[in-house]
């Protein structure tokens, strides 16, 4: 069905700052472009929730009836250890390091990149191609960059050249930077650097002799730079204009920046419609960080080998708590976040299981046809997941009402609500149907869960002795209490 027809996306642009009514290049048909990892290592848990968002998008395009064209790819080369330019490449210093083949690297943490995806439920794009196998088309792009006067060769490396290319073109424009600050804000060249300018940036890089990745070019044996391969990958498979690109918000700037000078120097135009970016997810309030030790990494949180959460966490319960964050907006990925998440999380399943059971009535006593709009709608608003969740409890509590007899449907109604609440459970948020296994850590959730509903009833009779004993004497046993606005949760300390 071409639901796209009768409900309209807005997006917001990060390019012109505005939410903006979604309209493909051509009717129907979507093209998308995600920058994937550099595979030198496990994928952590910021990649997985930027890629998750954007398997959310891609799911709900198709849900509309776009045929889509999902492009999503993996770095293999090219990727060095700062955006100056300098360092080693981050694969081959990883093969380095283990004394293996770069290729070894790269099968290693793509395998890994995958296995980790696929347990949170991914749907595969419709490409995912690699730096390394689209060498010629780079080099290529290259050509026509120099051709057209904004890339300039020096000693077997090749740079674009942002001070000719902002003569004529915006260079910041994405990230909202102008070229003068950037000059303001730079360090002088140290006088070893083949650049004319500290902006200037790599489309290819000259090969040392001890530089395992390598290939002939006609300008001497290199790799390329890793700005290019997004744009030679995406205007090969989407064209080049096409609609949506996207990424986490650290490739603003300078990754995405550079992509649009490179495409407008070699194209003469700029490449993409909507430009999206992904938030960052926190750990306890603050940035992840390997340096800090303020980090884990998806196996830790599933298998619950880690010192930050109480437990392992089901793979449906870590992109349920991810979704109730829009993509725009910083999450903070907390022990009771996730604790509540996972309550929320069974709370819908166990109402989404009831559906087949329930009786139905002459009449409905809830609208079901402005509830499901409701659910586009809050999707039709920049995929707005934490507002369709919303919705969702909406319909649990209505099917806990008919359970209970409190509230009727209709059949016709009751078809409508099947259709809807599973589409979006379970098509569009990726959510697969689980149910909740009582291991020993779930009953002990259970006894904790009681102890804490005798506290509230203690608590509301104005008896805060009895309150305060048990909040008390579970802190003893290593159970600490949190009480917030969503109710109260339980870590172990």
């Amino acid at each position: 069905m071409q639901l796209f027809k009768d409900q309209h996306i807005k997006i917001y642009n990060s390019l012109t700052g505005t939410k903006e009514t979604f309209t493909p290049i051509n009717d129907g048909y979507v093209g998308m472009y995600v920058c994937g990892p550099t595979v030198y290592s496990n994928v952590h848990l910021g990649n997985v929730r930027t890629f998750m968002s954007f398997d959310m998008i891609f799911r709900y395009l198709k849900h509309l009836g776009y045929k889509v064209r999902y492009v999503r790819n993996i770095t293999d080369a090219g990727h060095l250890e700062n955006d100056a330019d300098e360092g080693e490449d981050k694969i081959t210093k990883k093969a380095r390091l283990e004394q293996i083949e770069p290729m070894e690297i790269v099968q290693r943490y793509t395998v890994d990149f995958h296995n980790i995806l696929n347990t949170f439920n991914f749907l595969p794009p419709s490409i995912e191609p690699t730096a390394t196998g689209h060498i010629i088309e780079q080099i290529e792009l290259i050509k026509d960059i120099i051709n057209n006067g904004f890339a300039y060769e020096v000693n077997g490396s090749v740079y674009f050249d942002v001070h000719k290319f902002n003569e004529t073109n915006d260079y910041g424009k994405l990230s909202k930077r102008k070229l003068e600050d950037l000059i303001h804000n730079t360090r002088e060249l140290d006088g070893q650097s083949d650049k004319k300018n500290p902006q200037d940036f790599a489309l290819w890089k000259k090969a040392e002799p001890q530089h395992i990745m390598r290939w002939p070019s006609p300008w001497g044996d290199g790799f390329p730079g890793w700005h290019l391969e997004c744009t030679a990958m995406s205007t090969k498979y989407l064209g080049d204009q096409f609609d949506i690109h996207g990424g986490g918000m650290d490739l603003k700037f300078p990754h995405h920046e550079c992509e649009i000078a490179q495409n407008e120097a070699a194209k003469g135009q700029s490449p993409v419609n909507y430009w999206m970016h992904a938030n960052m997810l926190e750990l306890n309030g603050q940035r992840m960080s390997k340096s800090t030790g303020n980090t884990v990494n998806p196996d830790e949180l599933l298998s619950g080998n880690n010192t930050f959460f109480s437990k392992a966490f089901a793979p449906s319960v870590i992109r349920f708590f991810i979704a109730q964050a829009q993509y725009r907006s910083v999450l903070d990925l907390t022990d009771e976040g996730l604790l509540a998440s996972e309550k929320g999380f069974y709370r819908l399943m166990d109402a989404i299981n009831l559906l087949d059971g329930i009786k139905t009535s002459e009449t409905s006593s809830v609208d079901v046809k402005i509830w499901k709009q409701a659910c586009y709608n809050a999707m039709n608003d920049d995929f707005n997941s934490p507002i369709l969740i919303a919705n969702l409890f909406e319909a649990v509590k209505y099917i806990n009402q008919i359970k209970d007899g409190f509230a009727t449907i209709s059949a016709e109604d009751l078809a409508i609500l099947k259709e809807t609440i599973k589409a979006f459970a379970f098509d569009i948020l990726g959510l697969e149907n689980v149910t909740k296994k009582e291991s020993g850590t779930d009953k002990l959730s259970s006894a904790i869960d009681i102890l804490i509903k005798l506290r509230q009833e203690a608590r509301a009779n104005k008896d805060f002795a009895l309150s305060d004993k048990i909040r008390d004497e579970l802190a003893e046993a290593g159970i600490l209490l949190k009480d917030g606005k969503e109710g109260t949760t339980f870590s172990l300390s």
